[in-house]
């Protein structure tokens, strides 16, 4: 994203003012950015004409911040010390760095977690921050370098990876489906609903060539709540079915094998377009493609 120039002050003028807000003197701020008290006061007089406004209030021989420049010299503080960190980060680490990622609870915990030590072994450098997020967002507006999505490729203003598509099975317990679960004895259970897929059931009937009944069930905000409820005999779940192998396996729940194989959509890994090359995500990238392929 371009911004305009006239956003962007020299970095010499904002430590200057930073300096003599925070030490509330420029005979101070000269002694500590090395240089006379006549070229900070240049570089703060510059910066206040850029900006037409008013920083400090000059009383006598001092210079007192105004409450616009208070808050002004905050933020300013903020980016300096950012940019002073992502500095020391990058001479000591230039493979590396930190991968703000936002996932999905269940991707996240039953397909990511259990992979990422081979991540972390092949990327020493690379340190990995993980918060979950349901629904897209802006990564202009939060701290992430990278998520994976879930749905259509349809992020805007992101790169993307198709990791794979996600196959959705009908569950329940043996115990409210007679030990085998059918078409006809789901149109007759309580339907659970998970609260970001509202229009799954409907899909998933019309995809069996049947109109969905009129029956429904609790709903749910995470798969993982929704499982246990299933597994308890609250209804019938649509899920996932890497979610519910142990289950299938163990007999806790039972699926239509007879049932026409279902996606609702798949997984993306996004990231926006200006951090494409930054080496934690690049990084991760890598190893996501590759351990992907080899599911496969």
């Amino acid at each position: 994203m371009h911004i305009p120039r006239r956003f962007l002050p020299p970095l010499s003028w904002l430590s200057a003012f930073e300096s003599v807000a925070r030490l509330g003197s420029v005979t101070d701020a000269a002694a500590e950015l090395d240089l006379t008290q006549g070229a900070v006061s240049r570089q703060i007089q510059k910066l206040e004409q850029q900006l037409q406004v008013s920083l400090f209030v000059r009383e006598r021989r001092r210079l007192a911040v105004t409450p616009a420049g208070r808050a002004y010299a905050t933020e300013v503080q903020k980016s300096l010390t950012n940019l002073a960190n992502a500095t020391v980060a990058l001479k000591s680490n230039p493979e590396g760095g930190v991968l703000e990622l936002a996932i999905l609870p269940a991707f996240g915990t039953h397909w990511l977690a259990p992979r990422l030590p081979a991540f972390l072994s092949r990327n020493p450098g690379v340190t990995i921050n993980l918060a979950t997020r349901t629904v897209p967002f802006e990564f202009a507006l939060e701290k992430f370098h990278a998520a994976i999505h879930f749905g259509q490729d349809d992020w805007f203003g992101t790169g993307s990876l198709k990791l794979m598509e996600e196959e959705v099975v009908p569950v329940a317990s043996p115990l409210v489906c007679e030990g085998r679960l059918t078409l006809d004895k789901l149109k007759n259970l309580p339907l659970l609903q998970l609260e970001t897929r509202s229009g799954a059931w409907s899909q998933w009937f019309e995809q069996q060539g049947s109109g969905q009944p009129q029956t429904s069930g609790i709903e749910f905000d995470q798969f993982a709540t929704m499982l246990k409820a299933t597994v308890f005999g609250t209804g019938a779940a649509l899920m996932p079915r890497y979610l519910v192998e142990a289950e299938l396996a163990e007999g806790t729940l039972v699926t239509d094998e007879t049932a026409q194989r279902t996606s609702m959509g798949a997984y993306y890994l996004v990231w926006p377009e200006a951090l494409a090359d930054h080496p934690p995500v690049a990084a991760f990238r890598r190893w996501i493609a590759a351990e992907v392929s080899e599911q496969r």
